[in-house]
């Protein structure tokens, strides 16, 4: 690898130092080498290029290589044309690759974003280069130029003179308008590979005659994300952190390998291992081992969020490896993640992954959010702990449906599924708890026909006693009880009814009805009375709702009182008036003697 030396003699940065110079430096970007090579071997060079990805992948590295190629040439004048072949400096290397070439001009358009800027490229782009072969004008961020500097832009870049070239870097490819993209020729540089990162690593380790153990450098190329440079940014603080002397180091320091440990500690990051043995607690239901983990970790200084966050990298891995075994062989994972990794792809399924995915992203968010992560981060886990050996949805119903075949349509409570069978089990104390739970889940969630009248194990893990309800009207005095109201009024609104037996209910319901009713009603009304309930929506009209024949009493009633002589005397003496309401004395709605009613104060309108 090419290096430009720094002539002051002070310590340059590796992310610096080993900045690539040409094609065969770039890592991770095969295909557009490839595509760049083609068009400059058959002179299909295109008038202007735009480079997008994320932080670190080489944008403008890129665009470095690109002008100097462009520019190519040797003092003896053997080069005369575009070359990607660049195996020693030319006369304008040195000069690109430290930005002070006057015809290879780089402007920042997040501080450059106006129009005079770009008029400025504009005017003198139409000058010749003053010693190369081409004008390359390389704009970086170019997404932060304004609406009019691109408008200004387009006219020169779809005809520039053929002595200047574009190169355009971004990490905000949609903020670019359209009318530029179809203007370019476009590479999105990738994410490079982390088993191929930490070859490069260890490969600069080796040129800086550092010791660093693999499990260190594939913590590095995975805090990383796929960026070289935030890659040798923290080799090289690991290198500083470890208090590990290289190759040139101007000072006398204490010479020691950039070991994993000191890495985690750097990075705020929990011990592999550590994790997976965590992991390993949480599929087994061993809470007490699992909350220990996980104190000791925070103890050690790792974040609550960010051992969630491996936990959930940890169980994707796993999911992936269930799906495709030969994942695990990636050199970036330590012996310890390969290795057990496969043995729970083969034992755990793909449900209860998928379960601990879903909780684990949850309480990524809880532990962010919480003012206190470490009680957060215990409550998810023990979450995930008591899920973990549930019976799936499927596993109850199958389980169920066993059960009612052998004992003749009554499922047994040797029947209930209490544990998974890949999974070992829990302490018997805490398996009792399950196992309750479990009951709870599989009446939840079995078809009626393979349910029976048997009482209905509640979350505070006690037994409701059955109770008989011999009435419509009584149930909606048992919501009144309950002191669900929406239920009540659903009652004496939206049902109307059909047939009524304990445990049965036929009914007809209003437009204004919510879709939801019926699941709710027979939910509720199996919690209260401790007995399964069947909720059918008749095709049969039924009888009005409660509030629809309490409307036509009411009616009645007051047709009933407009017919008496002194009321008919008082409607006579007041025109306008009318029979706002009619209540009997008994009831407690009624207005007490003493009070005045509200509508009193009006003379329009009387009782």
């Amino acid at each position: 690898m090419n290096e430009v030396t720094d002539q002051t003699g002070s310590y340059r940065v590796l992310a610096r130092k080993y900045r690539p110079a040409t094609f065969a430096d770039l890592i991770g970007q095969d295909a557009m080498v490839r595509t760049v090579s083609n068009a400059f071997e058959t002179g299909r060079i295109p008038q202007a290029w735009i480079l997008t990805g994320v932080r670190g992948v080489g944008k403008t590295t890129t665009a470095r290589i690109l002008a100097r190629a462009l520019n190519y040439e040797l003092p003896d004048g053997s080069i005369t044309a575009p070359t990607i072949d660049m195996p020693v400096l030319g006369v304008h290397c040195q000069a690109i690759m430290e930005s002070r070439h006057l015809d290879v001009i780089e402007m920042d358009a997040a501080s450059h974003n106006g129009v005079e800027d770009v008029r400025a490229i504009n005017d003198a782009i139409r000058y010749a280069p003053v010693s190369a072969r081409y004008k390359v004008y390389i704009l970086d961020e170019v997404h932060m130029l304004s609406g009019a500097a691109f408008n200004a832009l387009l006219k020169t870049l779809e005809e520039p003179p053929p002595h200047a070239k574009f190169v355009f870097a971004t990490t905000e490819i949609r903020k670019v308008p359209i009318t530029v993209l179809s203007r370019c020729q476009r590479f999105d540089l990738r994410r490079v590979d982390a088993a191929l990162l930490v070859k490069h690593l260890q490969g600069i380790a080796g040129k800086e005659a550092i010791t660093a153990e693999p499990e260190a450098l594939a913590l590095i190329a995975r805090a990383a994300e796929g960026s070289v440079r935030d890659a040798l940014s923290l080799l090289d603080q690991a290198i500083a952190h470890s208090g590990a002397s290289g190759a040139g180091a101007s000072t006398t320091t204490l010479a020691g390998p950039v070991r994993a440990e000191d890495v985690r500690q750097m990075l705020g990051l929990a011990d592999r291992g550590k994790i997976i043995d965590l992991f390993e607690a949480l599929m087994h239901a061993d809470l007490p081992r699992a909350l220990s983990e996980v104190r000791d970790q925070y103890n050690a200084g790792a974040d609550p969020a960010m051992v969630l966050g491996d936990l959930a990298e940890f169980t994707h891995f796993v999911t992936r490896v269930k799906v495709v075994p030969s994942l695990a062989e990636d050199v970036s994972l330590t012996e310890a993640e390969r290795t057990r990794g496969r043995a729970f792809a083969v034992t755990l399924s793909m449900r209860v992954l998928a379960r601990t995915w879903q909780m684990l992203l949850k309480g990524i968010e809880e532990v962010t959010s919480a003012g206190r992560p470490l009680a957060a981060a215990e409550m998810v886990l023990v979450r995930i702990a008591y899920a973990a050996d549930l019976p799936t949805p499927d596993e109850v119903i199958r389980s169920l449906g066993e059960g009612a075949r052998s004992n003749g349509g009554a499922p047994s409570p040797s029947s209930q599924p209490s544990s998974r069978p890949d999974l070992p089990a829990r302490a018997d104390a805490q398996r009792g708890d399950v196992q309750r739970g479990g009951t709870r889940a599989a009446l939840a969630t079995a078809p009626a026909e393979v349910l029976s009248n048997a009482p209905v194990a509640r979350d505070d893990r006690t037994i409701v006693a059955a109770r008989v309800v011999r009435s419509f009207e009584e149930l909606v005095t048992l919501a009144t009880e309950k002191r669900d109201l929406a239920l009540k009024s659903a009652l004496e609104r939206d049902v109307r009814l059909v047939r009524f037996e304990d445990g049965r209910l036929e009914i007809a319901l209003e437009a204004s009805a919510a879709k939801t009713l019926t699941g709710e009603l027979s939910k509720k009304l199996s919690d209260w009375t401790g007995r399964r309930w069947m909720v059918i929506v008749s095709a049969e009209p039924g009888t009005p709702s409660l509030h629809a024949q309490a409307q036509i009493r009411k009616a009645e009633l007051k047709d009933g009182v407009r017919g008496d002589p002194l009321v008919q005397a008082v409607l006579a003496r007041f025109p306008g008036a009318e029979i706002v309401d009619v209540r009997s004395p008994g009831d407690p709605a009624a207005a007490s003697s003493d009070e005045i009613p509200l509508d009193a104060a009006d003379p329009g309108r009387d009782e």
